[in-house]
C-alpha cells in the first residue's frame, strides 16, 4: 500500500533536523559559521506563485530574482560574488523563518526548494573503490539482494588473492590500472563497472531532467516495487556555462540496486523516478575560505532514522574518490560537450550499504518513512522523507511553466534593465 505523508511524517523531519542543530538557532541545513559564507538557492513563494532566486545574508534571506531570474543565470555572472554581498534584495525573509516552514512542509509560507534551476543534472557513477565493488555484486546477484553476501564474500576474497586487496589505491586510466584489469580478467571478474571504475573513461550520465529536482525538506521517492535500494550522499558541483567549477553543494542520487543489478541498460529506471533527486540545501560559492580543494578533503555524514527506530548512521570521504574531480568535469564538459545553461555533477559515493536490516545475509534497503539526512559542517543538511515515487507529489513545474512565471513577473525585462 502507498504511503500517504502525515503530520507525524513531517513531524519525524523537524525531530531529525533538530538532531543535527544540536539544540541550537533553528537554522540546521546552514553550514556551520554561515555567516561567512556565499550561500544562493531558491525558494518557492506563495505570493507570486513561483520560484524566487535568494541569498542568505546573515540571519536574513534575500530575494534577488530582479537581477538573475534563475540560478543558472546568476552563477554565469562575473561579478556573482559582488552580487550575492551587496546587490539590493528585491524582497527578504527572517532566514530561520523559511527554515521552518521548509521542514513543516508548509506550502503556504516561503520555503526552500532545489537550489538550482535551468542546469542539466549530470552525475558521475564508480568513482570510489567501495561502490564499485558492490556494483559489481548487484550485477553477479542479478538485483536479488539475499545472494549478496556469499557474492561479496567471493569477489573480496578472489581481489585480495589477485592484488593484496588494494584496489582502492588503484589509479584509473594508469599502466596499473591496465595490469589490474588483466589480472582480474584472468581470474574471471572483469565487469563493466570496473571499466569505469579504474578504466580511462569515467561513468557519466543524465542523473533527471532539467527542474525535476527536489530540495530539503521534501519527499523522496524510491519505486514502489523496488525490493532493493538505497541512498547515495554525494558532493554536487555547480558548474557554469564555460565549464567553470563555481560551487558545491549535496545531493541524494536515490538508487534501485535490484533494477541496475538486474542490466545497467535499466539505468534510467533505476536513477531517473519521479523525486528520485534530491539537491541543497543551498550552493555553497567558491570564495577565498572554500574552494575546490576543500571540497576534496569532505566527509559527506549520512543517517537514515526508519519509523520502526532502524538507525543508520555512515560516512562518505571524498578523500577517498578514485578520479580528480577536475577530471570528471572535464569528461562531461568539453569540445564533445557544452551546456548553455549550465550543469551540476554529482560525484559519486563511497556509501555502499552492506548492514542488514532485517533478516540475515539480506543488506540494507529503504522503508518507508525512512528519515534521511545527508550532512556537513560545511555544506550545510539535506533532509528528505523516503516515500515511493508514485505517491511523492508530481514533477509538474517545468521550463515552460518556470517561463511562463517569470515573464508575468517581469523579472526577464527587470534582470535586463540591471544588466544594461
Amino acid at each position: 500500500m502507498a504511503l500517504r505523508l502525515s503530520n507525524s511524517c513531517s513531524s519525524r523531519i523537524i525531530s531529525e533536523s533538530e538532531h543535527m542543530n544540536h539544540g541550537s538557532h533553528a537554522t540546521p541545513l546552514l553550514p556551520e559559521a554561515h555567516e561567512g559564507a556565499h550561500l544562493v538557492g531558491r525558494v518557492f513563494d506563495p505570493a507570486e506563485n513561483g520560484p524566487s532566486v535568494v541569498a542568505v545574508r546573515g540571519e536574513t534571506l534575500v530575494d534577488l530574482s530582479h537581477v538573475a531570474p534563475t540560478v543558472s543565470e546568476l552563477l554565469d555572472r562575473a561579478d556573482l560574488l559582488e552580487v550575492v554581498r551587496r546587490a539590493e534584495a528585491r524582497k527578504s525573509w527572517p532566514l530561520a523563518q523559511v527554515v521552518d516552514s521548509t521542514f513543516a512542509r508548509d506550502e503556504s509560507a516561503v520555503h526552500f526548494i532545489s537550489p538550482i534551476d535551468l542546469q542539466v543534472i549530470k552525475a558521475a557513477g564508480v568513482t570510489f573503490a567501495k561502490s564499485m565493488v558492490e556494483r559489481v555484486i548487484e550485477e553477479r546477484a542479478a538485483g536479488d539482494s539475499s545472494r549478496a553476501l556469499e557474492i561479496r564474500s567471493r569477489i573480496d576474497a578472489a581481489i585480495d588473492a589477485a592484488i593484496g586487496g588494494a584496489i582502492s589505491g588503484v589509479r584509473p586510466g594508469t599502466p596499473e590500472a591496465e595490469a589490474v584489469k588483466q589480472v582480474l580478467i584472468g581470474h574471471g571478474l572483469w565487469s563493466q563497472y570496473l571499466e569505469v571504475g579504474i578504466g580511462p573513461d569515467p561513468e557519466i550520465f543524465t542523473k533527471a531532467p532539467v527542474l525535476s529536482s527536489i530540495g530539503t525538506g521534501a519527499a523522496v521517492g524510491v519505486l514502489e516495487h523496488s525490493t532493493w535500494n538505497n541512498p547515495e550522499p554525494e558532493v554536487v558541483l555547480a558548474v557554469t556555462s564555460n565549464g567553470q567549477a563555481v560551487g558545491a553543494a549535496l545531493g541524494n542520487d536515490v538508487n534501485l540496486r535490484d533494477f541496475e543489478g538486474r542490466s545497467a541498460l535499466l539505468l534510467t529506471e533505476a536513477k531517473d523516478n519521479n523525486a528520485s533527486c534530491a539537491i541543497g540545501p543551498l550552493i555553497r560559492l567558491f570564495d577565498d575560505s572554500f574552494a575546490l580543494a576543500d571540497v576534496k578533503e569532505l566527509d559527506i555524514d549520512l543517517r537514515i532514522t526508519g519509523p520502526e527506530g532502524y538507525v543508520l548512521e555512515d560516512v562518505s570521504s571524498m578523500r577517498e574518490i578514485s578520479r580528480d574531480l577536475e577530471d570528471l568535469v572535464s569528461h562531461a564538459f568539453g569540445p564533445h560537450h557544452r551546456y548553455p545553461d549550465g550543469f551540476v555533477l554529482f560525484t559519486g559515493t563511497l556509501f555502499a550499504p552492506t548492514q542488514d536490516r532485517d533478516e540475515p545475509g539480506m543488506g540494507f534497503t529503504h522503508k518507508r518513512g525512512d528519515v534521511v539526512s545527508i550532512s556537513s559542517p560545511t555544506l550545510g543538511a539535506l533532509v528528505n522523507e523516503v516515500t515511493t515515487a508514485e505517491d511523492a507529489p508530481d514533477w509538474t513545474a517545468g521550463i515552460r511553466s518556470l517561463m511562463e512565471n517569470l515573464g508575468g513577473r517581469n523579472l526577464l525585462v527587470r534582470a535586463q534593465e540591471v544588466a544594461e
